[in-house]
């Protein structure tokens, strides 16, 4: 039995997961990382803990799989950086959290284990090459090319939520220090941001979604911005990588009905003729589990 565990910035969520990629079990944890400036101690402590407490109840976890927002080195689990932990750099996360815990830990970068899992056991299944997108707070990508996990030079490759989308005068500034990211205009955080902006209402991307779909005007155009803004940055790595399957997962991916048809659309502006035509967008079937299985599926 695998331990797979995909860690959020709000909670923390694990599975116990079977050799074969089924679901024995799914365990919702509320533990929190903490604020930016939790230091490499208290997240090895945080996560140690967690482990142990299920680790106890479950005696067959033969390991540990982890999906992280961060950056890894190349198979190796030491985490270069990330952007919601700005001060920890090269930490062998992996290797402290196995000597804690006295079991194998393998992670990598959490939007790469939705690929991997998307790839296995989803929408992408199949296919040799995935490009896929996690929509939810921020906006993640992973890359699957010739049935293998890319995750480039150093560790860092398919950061697709920070492709640039807006050429405008004033583009909105992005959490990675740049602007004009799609994940400044597509994310669910970003969605919300701009209802307020038009409408004065403080409320998420799923409840817009709702307003959208009873006739408000605002909440379905800043949605349909989204998709033609995610359809600009998909069409930016098609025309790099020439990747015809695209599987998209997350809580966002919930306003499919008014993303898909924007993302198409702007795909068909976007795209050089040759490209035209050729690419296919699915929602995952995996919904939120994507992560967790790609992350058991590190384990070998």
């Amino acid at each position: 039995m695998i331990l797979a565990v995909d860690v959020g910035g709000t909670n923390i969520r694990t599975a116990l997961i079977a050799s074969h990629g089924g679901t024995v079990q799914e365990l919702r944890s509320r533990v929190s990382l903490g604020d930016r400036g939790v230091s490499e101690n208290d997240l090895i402590e945080k996560l140690s803990a967690l482990f142990s407490e299920i680790i106890s109840s479950h005696n067959d976890i033969s390991a540990i799989g982890i999906g992280f927002p961060g950056f890894f080195s190349a198979g190796s689990g030491i985490l270069l950086s990330s952007p919601n932990l700005p001060q920890l750099h090269n930490v062998d996360l992996a290797g402290r959290l196995s000597e804690a815990v006295s079991l194998p830990v393998s992670m990598q970068n959490d939007a790469l284990c939705a690929a991997i899992g998307e790839h296995r056991f989803g929408a992408g299944k199949g296919h040799a090459n995935l490009l896929h997108i996690t929509l939810g707070t921020g906006i993640g990508g992973g890359l699957i090319l010739n049935g293998v996990p890319y995750t480039g030079e150093s560790g860092m490759a398919m950061e697709f939520g920070h492709l640039r989308v807006a050429g405008s005068d004033l583009p909105r500034s992005c959490g990675c220090g740049g602007s004009g990211c799609v994940e400044a205009y597509a994310s669910a955080t970003a969605v919300s941001a701009q209802y307020f902006e038009r409408s004065g209402i403080q409320t998420d991307a799923g409840d817009i979604y709702e307003r959208a779909c009873k006739g408000d005007k605002h909440a379905k155009e800043i949605i349909e911005s989204a998709g033609h803004c995610l359809g600009m940055a998909i069409a930016q790595a098609i025309k790099l990588l020439d990747i015809h399957t695209v599987t998209i997962s997350g809580g966002f991916a919930g306003a499919w009905p008014l993303l898909h048809p924007a993302i198409i659309k702007s795909l068909d502006t976007e795209l050089i003729p040759p490209l035209k035509g050729k690419t296919t967008v699915l929602r995952s079937t995996l919904d939120d589990t994507a992560g967790l299985l790609g992350a058991a599926a590190l384990i070998n």
